[in-house]
C-alpha cells in the first residue's frame, strides 16, 4: 500500500539491523519492552510505520515504512540516538557505558517487484516514436 505526502506518492520500505557496543547481550527484559516502545513512538513521531520489530539480546531488527524525502538513514539515527540515550538513564546498570549501539547498521529495501521484473519493465518501455527499444548487454566476443 502507498503512502503520500504533500508532493510524492512512496510505498519505500527497510528491513533494518543494528548490534550493541561489542555485541552485549544487553536487550533482555525489562529493557527490550522499554526499547520497542522508544523505537515506536520515535516512528510514529517522524511519520515512519513500524511493520515488524524484534529485539534479540544483542540486535535489533526493524522493518519500517519511511518518508524518502525523510530518509531511512535519518531515521535509523533518530531511534539509535534516542533509544541509546533514553535505556542509559533509565537503567542504572547502563548509566557507566559511553554507547549503547554500535556505528554501524545494516539496510535493505525490501517489497515492491523483484529485480528482473523491474528490469524487464525498463526494457520494453516505448521511445518517443512508439517504437520498443530493447536494451541487452552485448556478449563479450573472443
Amino acid at each position: 500500500m502507498s503512502k503520500n505526502n504533500l508532493n510524492i506518492v512512496f510505498s519505500c520500505k527497510y528491513h533494518i539491523v543494528w548490534c550493541t557496543k561489542y555485541r552485549k547481550g544487553l536487550l533482555k527484559p525489562p529493557v527490550d519492552h522499554y526499547l520497542k516502545k522508544i523505537l515506536y513512538d520515535v516512528a510514529h513521531e517522524f511519520n515512519g510505520e513500524i511493520i515488524e520489530l524484534e529485539v534479540m539480546p544483542d540486535h535489533v531488527h526493524v522493518l519500517v515504512e519511511v518518508d524518502p524525502q525523510f530518509g531511512v538513514n535519518r531515521l535509523i539515527r533518530l531511534m539509535k540516538g534516542r533509544s541509546s540515550r533514553y535505556i542509559r538513564s533509565a537503567f542504572p546498570a547502563l548509566k557507566k557505558m559511553k554507547a549503547l549501539w554500535t556505528n554501524s547498521y545494516y539496510v535493505a529495501t525490501v517489497g515492491g517487484a523483484p529485480l528482473e521484473v523491474v528490469k524487464k519493465y525498463s526494457r520494453n518501455q516505448k521511445n518517443a516514436s512508439g517504437k520498443k527499444i530493447i536494451y541487452r548487454k552485448k556478449r563479450p566476443t573472443g
